[in-house]
């Protein structure tokens, strides 16, 4: 008598093909979504004997699913223009932190939850490694990241200035030219330093740099914070003084800062005065400093290394973490968790957690998604088969049903 069980066990294996390309095609449109594929194998054979030349006759119990490995190829990446949406070129999946339990997901659509985490659609929290004032640590442990949007950049007190002016050289003796430049306090504040300049003989001029007097406390006339001279070639070119003026300060600032101490850099990384006096209107072209006031969190994106780069309103632009990746020994050994998430296994091995770019893990790219890797021609060439494949374990089955009831009339 034939056994059903075979075809059944064909009829159970095709169904969760069919299953499983179902399902496929159900996520073709899910973010960070790795096609599946189903493997057949054979079960055990039963041995009624052999040949004549010792060969075996055996009779196969049909077929089961022997595997469902995922399809880890790159899925194609396609621009959002979202500042929180993360892509993953080639390896590497984002680590996420559910309520302590650690998963691991390549759909990189997060977004900053009502504490100023960045989070995954399901609330858990992307991991990485916080910015500690603006340095980030790879070697520290893993955690949340915080990208508030009342995040404060602390101020910065001005320590150098730079002016790229020029003193006309055709000015008669006693001249004068003025300009200003704004610098910060430890405080944030702003004060306006005035530069004043007076040509006391040919090449030679005299400045004096003052500070309005009600910023140091005082009333009346501007309070000097430093002077000096300067000296000039037949060309033009400053002589001297032959160095930056440093140890300018300022000191009983009424607001309570701490002292202001700056210098005055003359030359730039070349060596090159930034100061001439030739024929030509006395003009600044540039003023720079290195101070700022305090400022807020405005807006931020995300680089191909994972760094969140934060910017404030005092324009300055920091680091605020950067996201972590995680590779393992072998991705097929991960479980899938549902919610585009994965799961570690005996099977999968430790994951491997570092930087973006390094240690074999892919790089990201800020303000864009990886897309479903699902083929659909693929998928459809693959459920017509699933279907055949059922369809003739059906009808097997009709055979065996048939076959069973012509030895069931054999009795009458």
């Amino acid at each position: 008598m034939p056994s059903f069980s075979t075809p059944l066990s064909g009829l159970n294996a095709h169904s969760q093909a069919l299953s499983v390309i179902a399902n496929n095609l159900a996520n073709l449109n899910t973010v960070g979504y790795k096609a599946a594929r189903t493997l057949f194998r054979e079960q055990f054979y039963q041995q009624i004997g052999s040949t004549g030349a010792g060969n075996p006759l055996q009779v196969g119990a049909g077929a089961s699913m022997g595997s469902i490995p995922t399809s880890f190829i790159q899925g194609s990446i396609e621009s959002s223009g979202v500042a929180t949406d993360v892509a993953i070129q080639d390896d590497g999946f984002f680590m996420l932190d559910k309520n302590g339990l650690r998963q691991y997901t390549r759909a990189g659509n997060f977004s900053v939850d009502a504490n100023g985490y960045l989070v995954a659609e399901d609330g858990s929290r992307v991991q990485g490694f916080p910015a500690v004032n603006g340095v980030v640590n790879p070697n520290a442990t893993v955690g949340a990241l915080p990208i508030a949007s009342g995040q404060i950049s602390p101020p910065n007190q001005t320590t150098t200035v730079q002016l790229v002016m020029n003193l006309d050289a055709t000015q008669a003796v006693g001249s004068t030219f003025s300009t200003a430049v704004a610098v910060y306090d430890a405080l944030g504040a702003t004060h306006i330093l005035n530069y004043n300049f007076t040509k006391t003989a040919a090449n030679a001029w005299s400045y004096n740099i003052t500070i309005p007097a009600a910023d140091v406390g005082q009333s009346g006339n501007p309070v000097q914070v430093a002077t000096g001279s300067l000296a000039f070639s037949g060309s033009g070119v400053l002589t001297s003084p032959a160095a930056n003026v440093s140890n300018i300060a300022v000191s009983g600032l009424a607001n309570g800062a701490s002292n202001l101490n700056f210098t005055w850099q003359l030359y730039n990384s070349a060596n090159q005065p930034m100061v001439t006096q030739v024929a030509g209107p006395s003009a600044t072209s540039t003023t720079r400093q290195n101070g700022y006031s305090a400022g807020t969190l405005v807006s931020f994106s995300i680089n191909n290394t994972g760094t969140i780069q934060g910017v404030f309103s005092n324009g300055q632009t920091v680091a605020l973490g950067q996201i972590a990746l995680a590779t393992f020994p072998n991705v097929q050994g991960l479980i899938r968790a549902g919610q585009n998430t994965y799961l570690t296994s005996l099977g999968s091995g430790v994951p491997n957690v570092g930087q973006p770019g390094t240690g074999g893990r892919g790089s990201v790219t800020g303000g864009a998604l990886e897309l479903s890797n699902v083929d659909i021609a693929k998928e459809f060439a693959q459920l017509i088969l699933a279907q055949r494949g059922y369809q003739a374990n059906a009808r097997a089955i009709t055979t065996f049903d048939e076959v069973t009831q012509e030895a069931i009339n054999l009795k009458r």
